[in-house]
């Protein structure tokens, strides 16, 4: 769903064919406003932003027609491998469409998310395991959703043919584990929980500030540690020669992040991160969702803009990064089935025609 959002930021017209019945996207909150409406639903909002709304039961015989003749006139077709048309008919009513396969999407995200190893990663150590927030991980996999989708329409560009891409839902999870599997390749060390800190560069994690809390990594190189202690000027860390061995930060790093920790809390996050990010390391401010929605930076660079909402009045709208290079612009996400009438007439359906099928459900 993100993957085509992420067209529709690039000017595409996505039509979004979906259930006459509100689906989980639309039911999932919070809601704008605070109360439960399928319409309101922060994810709805933001995934359906820039797309149209076309509500069909394509298992019904006309459903299935309307539906047929919707793929004849896509450039694009992005679906479950559980779709009503299979490829094969897709291809002979359409042959010249990309078509993107998204193999395993059925799977609940708990099941995917546990199955490909990312749950033995996440949560405290000698604790239960803990789901990551936000379902972050269906976000990132629709990257290569639409990096293969763009590929394969960039292919049919030069070669003039439709294009077949599958995406398996399941291996993408399972890309987000390289970290750990290079890791025990290479220094035969598992993987295991830590919570707030670094699981893999051993010198890495969450730390406290004055207002909350901020992100630092720090590079396994000796230079990098030297850097580090001339800001830090920490007498005990600094003062031990042994330190500069990588090993021995392994072996010593929950006392050097609890010191880290303990000097930090001196800062704000600002302070901090801005003198951290000069030095070249991998840092960044832990920012609430409010503080992510009043950012000056995304402010500035023009992916979040302030509109007025319809109903909800004067808001920050995430307009997204590429609609933000491209300057196009990006309209509120669709009432259910806001767009059937103007799909239907340009599918070259007559208003009694169209009646029809709202009076058998279709539509």
């Amino acid at each position: 769903m993100y993957a085509t959002r992420v067209l529709a930021e690039e000017g595409h017209d996505v039509i979004r064919v979906e259930s006459p019945s509100p689906d989980n996207v639309r039911r999932l909150g919070p809601f704008l406003g605070g109360k439960p409406d399928f319409e309101d639903g922060a994810y709805h909002q933001f995934f359906n932003a820039g797309k149209r709304s076309f509500a069909l039961d394509p298992t019904t015989a006309d459903g299935r027609e309307v539906f047929a003749k919707l793929v004849e006139t896509a450039d694009v077709i992005v679906r479950s491998d559980s779709g009503v048309l299979t490829e094969a008919e897709i291809r002979a009513i359409n042959p010249n469409a990309v078509l993107t396969l998204l193999v395993n999407d059925d799977r609940p995200e708990i099941c995917a998310y546990t199955r490909a190893g990312l749950l033995a990663l996440t949560g405290h150590p000698g604790k239960m395991p803990v789901l990551m927030g936000g379902h972050i991980v269906y976000a990132a996999t629709a990257t290569y959703v639409a990096v293969g989708t763009s590929a394969a329409m960039l292919t049919r560009k030069i070669s003039g043919k439709g294009e077949t891409v599958t995406v398996d839902i399941q291996q993408c999870f399972e890309t987000f584990l390289d970290h750990a599997v290079e890791d025990y390749t290479a220094r035969g060390r598992p993987t295991q929980r830590r919570g707030h800190r670094g699981a893999v560069t051993p010198i890495s994690g969450a730390f406290p500030a004055k207002d909350g809390f901020w992100m630092l990594s720090l590079g396994d190189q000796a230079e990098r540690w030297t850097t580090f202690m001339n800001w830090m000027k920490d007498p005990v860390l600094a003062g031990d020669e042994k330190l500069l061995l990588y090993e021995e930060r392994v072996v010593q790093r929950d006392m050097i992040l609890d010191r880290i920790g303990k000097w930090a809390k001196d800062y704000t996050k600002e302070e901090v991160v801005t003198h951290a990010q000069s030095l070249r390391f991998p840092s960044s401010p832990v920012n609430t969702s409010l503080e992510l929605s009043q950012d000056d930076q995304l402010i500035a660079r023009g992916f979040l803009t302030e509109v007025d909402h319809p109903k909800h009045g004067r808001m920050w709208f995430p307009r997204g990064a590429l609609a933000t290079l491209w300057d196009n612009e990006m309209k509120f996400a669709p009432r259910l089935g806001e767009n059937n009438k103007e799909i239907l007439d340009e599918l070259g359906y007559s208003d009694e025609e169209q009646v029809l099928l709202f009076e058998r459900g279709v539509i």
